[in-house]
């Protein structure tokens, strides 16, 4: 059984542009108020490793492996978290008319342990993901 958490957000800039700062990972120390420090390569079954700052819960360093990624679409990268807990986390970009795009972030929980995690944390995971979204969204308009 799959639980997500998601913040979707409209953005008046093109999905170029919102591309473009998703994938510069070395500069999300600059807008991304929770994942900071990453790195990595996005292509299929590339690697992508930060420093996740979820509010009120432990710094953790994160190692990924992108499972899909489309330029101007979508990033998404997965964690085995432990036994029984994996994490799908995403980037989705839907360009609604030029410069108009809907931009969703989020996490799948899955597994035993993903469940309780999700059912613990589920409101706080919510607001890192408004609080990036918000930070995308201003620094793509700006």
């Amino acid at each position: 059984m799959n639980f997500k958490v998601e913040k979707r957000i409209g953005v008046r800039a093109p999905s170029e542009r919102i591309w473009e700062i998703v994938v510069d990972l070395p500069r999300w120390d600059r807008w991304n108020p929770v994942e900071t420090g990453a790195a990595g390569t996005i292509g299929f079954g590339g690697q992508i490793s930060l420093t996740e700052r979820i509010e009120g819960l432990p710094e953790r360093q994160v190692i990924g492996r992108v499972a899909e990624w489309q330029p101007n679409a979508q990033l998404v990268w997965t964690e085995k978290r432990g036994l029984l807990f994996n994490t799908v986390r995403f980037y989705e970009i839907e360009e609604l008319e030029p410069g108009s795009c809907i931009v969703s972030n989020g996490f799948i929980f899955s597994g035993l342990r993903g469940e309780g995690f999700h059912e613990r944390h589920r409101r706080t995971v919510r607001n890192s993901c408004e609080a990036i979204a918000e930070a995308l969204r201003i620094t793509a308009e700006g």
